[in-house]
């Protein structure tokens, strides 16, 4: 084994490059600031998701190195049946998560840390946090940020760089998540810094994974790799600085979109009563997977929903996969509160919404649009880690990683204990 001793940074800075998958490698490392870093560091292709593949789900685990059935963030939202997703609450809060994260550790050992629209993070413990919320019914935006972040470092922030922001619309977004990254970096010299950014996401879901778009995404992300590069090397601490850039899973490119709960409601599982929606049986839905939720005790609408599926799985209809029950979920680190899942097929999705169709042709409407939430094995769905800094080998590839990993590999950079981990420190 190496010595780690000389491998230790006084700084780590976590660019989250959601939905930065293997499919995007060859464009991506040809580009001159990604490049740069892979010149001076250790890269994968061949990094397993975490399912399902959904964004918060992976943060979670990003940050506290054990699987979903630990930390408890099982989906982006908590279950709201009925509620339209717009208008849905978020797993935004630290709270939510039920395990020991990297900055809580970090925080510990009195170092300081920062968190730049990294999810989950809403009044977290970190000393500069812009946290990822967004508001609802309602809700002032800048209110909101404020009461979850630090509202200091959050007001200083909007009031230098807001203009730049065209709501939560990309690349706006990522142009001042990258700004006040630079900023940060600059002023505050945090020991850990976290940061998401969401356009090649937002991309990928509007326009599929591949075409000028998706490479114009890419362009846009390495000038801001190239900015937080630069402000590393201004702040005068590039030489103990070490870079993780990140992709938290893969997209597919989506035909049919399967409004799964519009099965249960020709069953009567799903009904009206007096104008108000009810439920024996629910699908909460991650895009290419779906939780099956019974109302406690209703053994009647268990069995119906799953002999329903069951037939469905026969004869091949609504794009679905696979049915999980809870020994599958065992093996695939589910949360214990799930007891049935369904994986879809390559091309389908899975809807919540109840629908005048129960499969929509996307195709045939001539929409593009691409999705995750698959399971991680899925052809071409792994995602891509790069580590760069003085202290890393250079230009070095590895193979077999797992993103609770990454958690633990940030704990022995920075030189602090991070027991309990599902993962193991990445050999760097």
């Amino acid at each position: 084994m190496d010595d780690f001793s000389s491998k230790r940074a006084k700084h780590v800075i976590v660019i989250s490059y959601d939905a930065f998958s293997e499919d995007n490698w060859d464009f991506a490392s040809s580009l001159p600031n990604l490049s740069q870093l892979i010149s001076k560091g250790v890269y994968s292709n061949d990094l397993i998701s975490i399912y399902p593949s959904l964004t918060y789900v992976v943060h979670s685990t990003l940050v506290t190195g054990v699987y979903p059935d630990r930390h408890e963030i099982v989906h982006n939202n908590p279950f709201q049946p009925f509620i339209s997703e717009k208008n849905q609450e978020w797993f935004w809060y630290r709270k939510d998560i039920n395990a020991t994260t990297i900055y809580d550790a970090v925080k510990e050992a009195n170092l300081t840390t920062s968190a730049i629209l990294w999810p989950v993070t809403g009044k977290a413990k970190i000393d500069y946090n812009l946290p990822e919320v967004v508001a609802i019914n309602g809700e002032n935006q800048a209110f909101k940020i404020l009461k979850n972040g630090s509202p200091f470092f959050c007001a200083k922030l909007s009031l230098k760089y807001g203009k730049v922001l065209d709501g939560v619309n990309q690349p706006n977004l990522d142009d001042f998540s990258t700004l006040c990254a630079v900023d940060t970096i600059k002023s505050k010299k945090p020991n850990l810094l976290l940061l998401h950014l969401i356009d090649l996401d937002d991309t990928k879901h509007n326009f599929g994974t591949k075409g000028t778009e998706v490479n114009n995404a890419m362009l846009r992300m390495d000038k801001r790799l190239g900015s937080i590069i630069k402000a590393v090397d201004e702040a005068g601490i590039k030489k103990d600085t070490a870079f993780i850039v990140i992709g938290d899973h893969g997209h597919i490119d989506i035909q049919y979109k399967v409004h799964l709960n519009n099965i249960l409601k020709e069953m009567g599982l799903i009904y009206e009563d007096g104008k108000i929606m009810k439920w024996r049986a629910y699908f909460q839905c991650n895009g290419g997977s779906a939780y099956l939720y019974i109302k406690k005790d209703d053994q009647e609408a268990e069995r119906l929903a799953l002999n329903e599926i069951k037939e469905i799985l026969s004869v091949g209809k609504y794009g679905i996969e696979d049915l999980y029950d809870r020994t599958d979920l065992d093996k695939l680190h589910i949360h214990k509160s799930i007891k049935y899942m369904l994986e879809a097929k390559r091309g389908y999705c899975f809807d919540e919404s109840i629908s005048n169709t129960t499969i929509e042709d996307l195709e045939s409407q001539r929409k593009k649009y691409s999705t995750h939430g698959y399971r991680e094995n899925k052809d071409n769905y792994k995602c891509n880690l790069l580590i760069s800094g003085e202290m890393i080998k250079n230009n070095t590839s590895l193979k077999n990683l797992a993103m609770v990993d990454v958690a633990p590999t940030i704990a022995r950079l920075l030189g602090i204990s991070f027991p309990n981990c599902d993962g193991k420190p990445i050999e760097i």
